[in-house]
């Protein structure tokens, strides 16, 4: 391979690397060149060079939950808040609550109640809320987590918790009503219940949260299982 070729290739498929590093294994390879040269044959980067956004979520899937709150009005007009958290492996809600009164205190017990000190992640993803004051930040730290703030305005960088919160809304919240706390702790629990073992999901290649096996034709019939109060159903098959 041409050497110039060969330090374009080198260059695109380590964006991290430099002149000095690629000048290296160049000499690993038996391509005696200077080092100057190398610089003048590697493209010129636009971007900077440190990870984008999407490979950071990438790289650090499963070691990453992310954190948010969503509004729910009741018949009577009092706006409830749900507080979610979302472990990005599996899509999995590890932890929920509702409260009328959301507060950097309750939110802080939640995530003691959501990760035991054995099993709290790496990074913890949120947004600039107000709600997630100092003694929320000192409790991640507690659990020795890092949290990772998404750039302001920027719901695309917490994409995973999003779209669940839509998914929430749109095949559950929007078709029930809500009278209560109580009310909406159970139409979550119910939803809930049909997201993590029931429903499939494109990004888990068609499986549950909860892997859910697959029944061959000889199990029998296929029969209806209804579930979220008929919303939804799940589909078994059952000897006759």
């Amino acid at each position: 391979m041409e050497v110039r070729k060969l330090i374009r290739k080198l260059s695109r498929e380590n964006p991290l690397w430099g002149a000095p590093r690629i000048h290296g294994e160049l000499l690993k390879l038996g391509i005696d060149i200077g080092e100057t040269s190398v610089g003048k044959y590697m493209p010129r980067k636009r971007k900077p060079p440190s990870q984008t956004w999407k490979v950071f979520l990438e790289n650090h899937v499963k070691t990453m939950v992310s954190i948010d709150f969503f509004t729910v009005p009741t018949i009577r007009f009092q706006v409830l808040y749900v507080l979610l958290v979302l472990a990005h492996d599996r899509r999995r809600i590890v932890h929920f609550n509702v409260t009328a009164h959301p507060t950097a205190a309750w939110t802080a017990q939640q995530l003691r109640e959501a990760f035991p000190f054995d099993q709290a992640p790496q990074y913890l993803l949120r947004d600039w809320d107000r709600i997630f004051g100092a003694e929320f930040s000192q409790q991640v730290a507690d659990l020795g987590t890092e949290e990772v703030l998404g750039a302001p305005r920027s719901p695309w960088q917490r994409a995973y918790v999003e779209r669940v919160i839509g998914t929430i809304r749109r095949e559950c919240l929007d078709h029930v009503i809500v009278f209560n706390e109580a009310s909406l702790y159970r139409h979550m629990t119910s939803f809930l219940a049909y997201y993590h073992k029931s429903r499939t999901h494109l990004s888990l290649r068609k499986d549950t949260p909860e892997t859910r096996p697959v029944q061959p034709p000889e199990l029998g019939t296929v029969i209806a299982i209804p579930q979220v109060g008929g919303l939804h159903h799940r589909y078994e098959r059952r000897a006759a």
